[in-house]
């Protein structure tokens, strides 16, 4: 039974997280090339449905900038009517995943890997947004966003004041405005997210001047824009693009949702994640929203993170903002009516260059030398020239290559209880495809008991490897636990000594 005083937080928590997701459904849609009701409807699916089964109960999930470029490409060649049958069949590989139970493997891709990927997305957002915020048409890849901009870029110089100057001018306003309450917003008032200063900027000067740019387009009836998928549809899902970008999307959007899931855990002290069972409930979702004609759903780090900063307790707060987001559409359609597509471009602007997140690679490099940073870089230099799809495989390829010497030894965790004390001792080498077994363990130890981990028998630790251990041990400093790190001897390996002292000062 909930408390009174937790439903309030959760109630409070939902308004929050309402008000940040709005203008995220809407820009995702736009950035996606789809109707706007689409990016809705992810949004009211993802709130009730996966809120209510999600094995993250604090976690908010909606449709994901991360995914916006796959279906922009993927519409612009198979068209709309394709996305509900790829959705369905995605939706029904995670929920297989979840049944088998794979969902810790998606913890051990490296990050580098994952940093780059969000990283060559955020660039694609960027390049594509920036038509939109000059009342263009976005390409579908990044170099064509780029070779297009000149031809942008003079219909907004052309003589007099033209229709694209005066969305870039209001496009600005709503970019500054976002901006400019990130950075001076008032403590009372730190909820209110800028992404719904800057819309609410743009949308009161263009209504007011009543100026003649183009705005978002919501049906009279949410019901009218739901697609069910047809027979027809479902014919072509043999073709090799096809069942590619049913591949990309499953992995894709589990990878983000289970990464968002672990960075959540790391924000409370309450319940932890069960990733099969969220595994299970994004393809439950996911499936939902191919039958609906909606856009894929993830888990969504900006929308988790405001739903605990409210003070969200349980998974009640994210139900609740699907609720509200229904209610929006269902009763005020007209209020959305009047936002600027060119406002929408702004809030995702801002998304693009925090996916970009210059500081992990700094930490990467700082943290464990250039291999890392290389892997991130070619990461996102193919998903910008090529696609997703190549520079995921090269990352992951690259990972492989750099612990390629290592494959064949094991990390083996020997255990020993003394008293109140649990002894691990880490023994041979931890490369990324120990991550499931290291975390197995460190996740199942018992609460309230000291833990001392040892690496004097460890040879070899990885990037992945390293972070994992990090993020735990934060962890672990935020809920009290107390931790010791025993170091390697110094000649062990050159790399493993200072990792361990890293380590050790995150429990300092």
């Amino acid at each position: 039974m909930i408390s009174s005083s937790v439903l309030s937080r959760d109630f409070a928590s939902s308004l929050v997280v309402f008000l940040v997701a709005i203008p995220l459904c809407l820009g995702i849609a736009v950035a996606s090339g789809v109707p706007v009701a689409m990016g809705l409807i992810s949004g009211i699916v993802g709130g009730i449905v996966v809120g209510l089964l999600a094995g993250s109960p604090l976690q908010v999930s909606g449709p994901a900038a991360g995914l916006a470029v796959i279906v922009f490409g993927f519409v612009e060649q198979y068209g709309i009517a394709m996305l509900g049958p790829v959705l369905i069949v995605a939706g029904f590989l995670q929920v297989l995943a979840g049944f088998l139970r794979i969902g810790s493997w998606f913890r051990a891709i490296s990050p580098a890997v994952v940093h780059g990927m969000l990283a060559g997305i955020g660039i694609l957002i960027i390049l594509g947004q920036i038509h939109v915020l000059m009342g263009a048409r976005p390409a579908a890849g990044g170099i064509e966003n780029v070779t297009a901009m000149e031809q942008t870029f003079a219909r907004v110089w052309g003589a007099g004041l033209t229709r694209e100057s005066v969305a870039l001018l209001v496009g600005l306003i709503s970019l500054l405005a976002m901006i400019a309450w990130e950075k001076f917003r008032p403590k009372s008032l730190l909820l209110v997210p800028g992404a719904l200063v800057g819309v609410a900027a743009g949308t009161i000067l263009t209504v007011a001047m009543q100026l003649p740019i183009a705005r978002v387009e919501v049906p009279s009836s949410l019901v009218e824009s739901i697609s069910l998928p047809t027979l027809a549809n479902f014919s072509r899902m043999v073709e090799p693009g096809i069942i590619m970008t049913i591949l990309v999307i499953a992995v894709i959007a589990s990878a983000e949702t289970l990464l968002s899931s672990a960075a959540v855990d790391r924000m409370h002290d309450g319940v932890r994640t069960r990733f099969n069972k969220e595994l299970f409930a994004q393809g439950i979702g996911n499936g939902l929203c191919g039958l609906l004609g909606a856009l894929p759903i993830t888990g969504v780090i900006v929308r988790s993170s405001a739903n605990i900063q409210a003070g969200a307790r349980t998974r009640v707060s994210a139900v609740l903002h699907g609720v509200w987001i229904l209610g929006l559409v269902a009763f005020l359609p007209q209020l959305l009516a009047m936002v600027p597509l060119t406002a929408l471009a702004a809030v995702l602007l801002v998304t693009g260059w925090r996916l970009i997140s210059l500081h992990h690679v700094r930490h990467l490099f700082d943290h464990h030398g250039w291999v890392p940073v290389g892997i991130w870089t070619a990461t996102v230099a193919m998903v910008v020239l090529q696609d997703l799809l190549v520079g995921v495989a090269l990352g992951l390829a690259l990972s492989i290559l750099e612990i390629l010497p290592y494959l064949r030894r094991k990390l083996a965790i020997d255990r020993l209880e003394d008293g109140e004390t649990i002894h691990l001792d880490l023994v041979g080498v931890a490369t990324c495809k120990d991550v499931p077994t290291l975390l197995n363990m460190l996740e199942t130890l018992p609460e309230g008991r000291k833990i001392r981990i040892a690496g004097a028998r460890l040879h070899y630790l990885d990037h992945t490897s390293a972070e994992t251990l990090r993020e735990w041990l934060k962890r672990q400093k935020k809920s009290g636990r107390r931790v010791e790190i025993e170091h390697p001897p110094a000649g062990r390996h050159r790399r493993l000594r200072p990792i361990f002292e890293r380590l050790s000062e995150e429990v300092a």
